[in-house]
């Protein structure tokens, strides 16, 4: 799978403040090895205009027993269900080999790019739904590689789980919630929410229409 990249750059410096401005110039952690970012064209929620609209309080109502819980990068408790789960969402969503359970494994047990996983379970039910790969400080929350059992969990499960990561990321404070990039004509679930922009390559822009059209050329 290609995926749209302007530029690579290679941090040493992890610092909340030096990496949230990385973000802002459009730039996000990959999975590639330890400080490599692409410059993409960004895709976040500015919180200070997010609101619930009557479709996301449609699905958080429809999850309303599945529980969001944080924990924190690396993983001491990493299970190989956690890895299968993984492969099997990619293999079926994207192409076979997207995303390898040992690339799972690597990216929650080592000290990499992202310290912050998010798990999704059912009220009263200890065996996880599905999970996501996250980077976050005080002011923001990088929302990426989200993964669900395909057999076990609800219809809509994805739009749950990020609805849920960006209300929780609204009420805890944080600034912003990116959501990878816009590049495929269906990225455009990601324009749903209220407070989107998107970075053209030099700026962020509000304009919607502007980048629907850009991701139907």
């Amino acid at each position: 799978m290609n995926y749209l990249t302007w530029k690579e750059e290679k941090i040493t410096d992890f610092s909340e403040n030096a990496v949230s401005d990385m973000y802002n110039r459009g730039f996000v952690f990959t999975r590639l090895g330890r400080g490599i970012m692409h410059q993409t064209r960004s895709v976040r929620i500015n919180l200070e205009k997010f609101h619930l609209t009557s479709e996301n309080r449609r699905l958080l109502k429809k999850g309303a027993d599945i529980i969001l819980e944080k924990k924190t990068l690396p993983l001491t408790d990493y299970s190989w269900k956690i890895g299968k789960m993984a492969k099997d969402f990619y293999d079926a969503k994207a192409e076979p080999g997207t995303f390898t359970a040992n690339k799972t494994k690597e990216l929650v047990t080592v000290s990499d790019n992202f310290n912050v996983f998010l798990s999704y379970s059912r009220e009263k039910e200890t065996e996880p739904l599905g999970y996501a790969i996250c980077y976050g400080t005080t002011d923001m929350l990088h929302y990426c590689y989200p993964f669900y059992d395909l057999k076990k969990a609800p219809r809509d499960m994805g739009l749950i789980m990020m609805t849920k990561a960006i209300k929780d990321a609204n009420e805890t404070g944080r600034r912003y919630l990116y959501l990878g990039s816009l590049q495929r004509p269906n990225d455009t679930y990601k324009l749903q929410f209220e407070g989107i922009e998107w970075f053209d390559g030099k700026k962020w822009r509000t304009d919607l229409e502007e980048v629907k059209k850009i991701l139907t050329k």
